[in-house]
């Protein structure tokens, strides 16, 4: 018989969210996950997507998944250590390394992945982490994992991180100390000071971990935060998603030889969980390849994201201070918040309210991520909803 407790625990908390305004309903897609999608019926203007590129539909990338899977197959069958290391996911860890301008990358199946296990291989409970408090949930995850001291610093406050990796330093406690950032923070879209904190790791001797899963394809002629700033042979960890810019699936680590040969010899995840799908290397091969050639996706993703965010900003919505495409509109109470993320809906534009946890409370806020995708006509029909609704919900 099932334990009466565990229904009792699930029914009073799935009930609590639901009042709090914290539960979330997932929406099936009927098709591409593309500018525009199609949920029960009913087309949307999509400003939900992380594919920022729009190479998720590129036919490119879908001729290049298809020939790869006739040739090796739908799944590699094993884990990378045993046999399912094929020539196609060779192919991708040495694109990486050319595109991110390092000696070698190693590819995981992602993002999240990447960072439980870089993390871990690496710090142990003899160590110490400087965390910007602002981190993804993957980094804070991978942090604890590790079992070493995370130390958190105010958000890109870089006087507060040169006090913590000074007293870190000064203690004598730690064996190592990592200082670790996000390059683009995923739910304001600003961009790390990474010039500050390699000056400041310099001078502590710290490890410099940078997680640019909202960075690559985006910035730095595609290549990414630490290319932005012209750091590529400054930082020891350079992490990044295939399942944004990229536009399929999985996450890679971008350093030195001997990092990389470490990470596949310790990283837990990459030793213990089958390969990348063969198709999914070969598509992400072929869509660095295309970031490589030319920048007009990344122009037009700037571009696309400049139009929203001064059409928002007129209508007098809160943008906050993003410094990339993500355009946070900060509503504030999480019940108001999904609320007018439920009336965008009703209206053709789907744009998913985001909450706590995911962010802190009393921040609650629609995250739009416009890419290179969107037509001026699709922006301008969005726009014309946020209007309406923000003066109907009194929020403008």
């Amino acid at each position: 018989m099932p334990s009466r407790i565990l229904a009792n625990f699930l029914n009073e908390n799935l009930e609590a969210l639901k009042k709090q305004g914290l539960y979330n309903v997932i929406d099936p897609l009927e098709g591409a996950n593309g500018p525009v999608i199609q949920i029960a019926g009913k087309p949307f203007i999509n400003l939900s997507s992380n594919n920022y590129l729009g190479l998720a539909t590129d036919k490119r990338l879908i001729e290049a998944s298809i020939e790869a899977t006739k040739k090796y197959g739908v799944g590699a069958g094993a884990v990378r250590t045993i046999n399912g290391t094929q020539t196609a996911h060779v192919e991708l860890e040495e694109k990486l390394a050319e595109f991110k301008h390092t000696e070698a990358a190693i590819a995981f199946q992602s993002g999240f992945n990447c960072n439980m296990g870089a993390i871990s291989a690496v710090m142990d409970q003899h160590d110490a982490i400087l965390s910007d408090e602002l981190n993804h949930a993957s980094i804070i995850d991978g942090c604890r994992l590790s079992r070493a001291k995370v130390i958190r610093y105010n958000h890109s406050d870089m006087a507060d991180l040169r006090h913590k990796a000074q007293e870190a330093k000064a203690s004598g406690l730690y064996q190592k100390i990592m200082v670790i950032t996000d390059g683009v923070f995923s739910m304001d879209g600003d961009i790390a000071k990474l010039p500050e904190i390699v000056k400041i790791a310099e001078a502590f001797d710290l490890i410099t971990y940078v997680d640019d899963a909202h960075g690559s394809g985006v910035l730095g002629e595609g290549a990414g935060t630490v290319k932005h700033f012209g750091l590529s042979d400054r930082i020891d960890f350079q992490i990044g998603t295939l399942s944004k810019a990229i536009g399929v699936v999985g996450g890679y680590v971008a350093g030195k030889r001997d990092l990389v040969d470490w990470l596949k010899v310790r990283s837990r995840p990459f030793l213990f969980s089958t390969s990348l799908t063969p198709g999914s290397a070969a598509a992400c091969v072929k869509a660095i390849e295309i970031l490589l050639e030319s920048n007009e996706l990344q122009k037009r993703l700037w571009e696309n994201g400049d139009y929203l965010k001064n059409g928002l900003k007129q209508l007098g919505f809160n943008i906050g201070q993003s410094e990339t495409p993500i355009t946070p509109c900060i509503i504030g109470e999480e019940v108001l918040t999904q609320n007018f993320s439920k009336q965008l809906y009703a209206d053709g534009v789907y744009a998913k309210a985001i909450v706590f946890p995911t962010v802190p409370k009393g921040t609650g806020r629609i995250r739009n991520m416009p890419t290179a995708a969107h037509t001026r006509e699709m922006l301008d029909e969005a726009l014309s909803v946020y209007e309406k609704v923000g003066k109907a919900l009194k929020i403008i």
